[in-house]
């Protein structure tokens, strides 16, 4: 595969990259968490400097780990739903579909026009896996995947802590109304992770910031809209030898909840 020079990617959409490269990192060692040779090529055919989007070495094990949750939380779903829809909402240049498809889930892949530029350089639609480009926030994808059976599962990985507090809200709200009975999978912060990692992110090639944080993933349900937690998982729960030292921070209650990955039942079907 030839080198493909980038579309002008920045903000929130230049995360990609970085999650990217963890999993092309994961996928070398002998001992990884993942096996993702489909990263480790984009990684060697894109144009871009990624020792400039290297993270902490903390920050890359937690990232894996959490690939590897929301995998097991699409396998979950489509060994209880085979032929149910799954939308990756900001999907950037993940390879979730070719690592857990079942040969019958309908799968829709959603972000910014220029990541979509990206994927479609990379990745092939078919008539079970679609590409949809354009912001998550306007709606404009949901009569596509109304037409697909359903329940659907809704992966918003490495996502909504960029958004607004007000958007994060608005998009649940919108998920339960639209799709009522279905679920959603998405990881988060709280309000003291999101000053910790900000000035990493500075020191990184990436422009975007993060601005929403969850101190307790109850409080959605709080939101009204009727919302049903079903699942929490912090990052510190299981005793992972990478994190070395770091796995102390189970015994601190601080630190213990402060990351995590939670999965929602939306609204009520009818």
């Amino acid at each position: 595969m030839m080198n493909a020079p980038l579309p002008e990617i920045g903000g929130i959409a230049r995360t990609s990259l970085v999650t990217l490269f963890c999993r092309a990192l994961e996928t070398q060692r002998p001992d990884g968490m993942i096996r993702d040779e489909k990263a480790l090529q984009l990684v060697r055919a894109l144009d871009v400097d990624f020792s400039r989007l290297k993270p902490a070495a903390e920050d890359q094990i937690t990232t894996v780990m959490r690939a590897v949750r929301f995998d097991r939380y699409a396998e979950n779903f489509l060994h209880a739903c085979p032929d149910g829809t799954v939308v990756e909402i900001g999907c950037g240049l993940d390879t979730r579909f070719s690592r857990v498809d079942n040969g019958r889930v309908h799968w829709f892949d959603v972000d910014l026009p220029e990541v979509i530029e990206i994927r479609r350089r990379f990745f092939s639609e078919s008539t079970r896996y679609r590409f949809f480009a354009g912001s998550i926030l306007d709606g404009e994808w949901i009569p596509a995947v109304r037409q697909q059976p359903g329940p659907c599962l809704f992966l918003a990985e490495g996502v909504l802590p960029y958004l607004e507090p007000r958007d994060v809200e608005g998009l649940v709200g919108l998920l339960s109304r639209e799709f009522p009975g279905s679920e959603l999978v998405f990881d988060a912060l709280s309000p003291l992770m999101i000053i910790v990692h900000n000035p990493q992110l500075a020191a990184m090639d990436v422009s975007a910031r993060l601005r929403w944080g969850l101190s307790d993933p109850r409080k959605l349900v709080r939101w009204g809209c009727g919302v049903e937690l079903l699942d929490a998982w912090h990052y510190f729960e299981d005793r992972n030898p990478r994190l070395g030292w770091r796995n102390l921070a189970r015994f601190i209650p601080i630190l213990a909840r402060s990351a995590g990955v939670y999965r929602y039942r939306l609204g009520s079907p009818s």
